[in-house]
């Protein structure tokens, strides 16, 4: 990570999170580190790795799906894939989709789409997506169907566990939700290495 994106944490905002600069003074560049990485729009939660959470939020309040909403946004200039993801509950009914844009390979002329969608998980079961397989020249963006991770325990020892296995160098923030599908009521950790 940068210096640019390493000086950042999170902060709530209504019922979601944005980011912002931790040192001001050391600010360089906001375009791809400014932003809001959750959204709720109704019964949705919208969780990215960049300001496509804007145009989720805005297209599907206009009434687009969430790929809809994607198609119109492609990988970052940088050429870090873009990350995204939404959480729908209705009636006591839960359902969630991820999507990762990225290059072909490092190439820019194209945009590689895909999208998961995970209908009625199963209680302790979720998916891991993640921007980066590894170190190279251009890095390699993640390949193959988001990863199956076990979700136990409650929500502080859920989030401890994510930030203790996070890789030291690199982590800069870490958001945790718990929402409860029967009533839609959420429990919200963060957690921000620069204090």
């Amino acid at each position: 990570r940068s210096a640019n994106s390493r000086n950042r944490v999170f902060v709530e905002d209504g019922e979601g999170i944005r980011t912002q600069a931790f040192d001001e003074s050391k600010l360089e560049d906001p375009s791809l580190i400014i932003y809001a990485p959750v959204r709720v729009l109704n019964n949705s939660t919208i969780v990215t790795n960049g300001d496509q959470t804007d145009t989720i939020y805005d297209l599907m309040k206009d009434g687009k799906s969430f790929e809809q909403s994607l198609r119109t946004r492609k990988f970052e200039p940088n050429f870090t894939p873009r990350i995204s993801g939404i959480l729908n509950f209705e009636n006591g009914e839960f359902d969630y989709a991820m999507s990762i844009l990225k290059s072909n390979n490092g190439n820019g002329a194209a945009c590689n789409r895909y999208t998961f969608s995970y209908e009625t998980p199963l209680a302790g079961e979720g998916r891991f997506i993640h921007t980066y397989m590894g170190d190279g020249s251009p890095l390699p963006s993640f390949e193959g169907e988001p990863t199956w991770v076990k979700i136990s325990g409650d929500i502080d020892s859920f989030t401890d566990m994510l930030w203790n296995n996070l890789n030291e160098d690199n982590k800069v923030s870490l958001f945790v939700r718990f929402i409860d599908i029967k009533t839609g009521k959420y429990e919200t950790r963060i957690i921000n290495k620069n204090k």
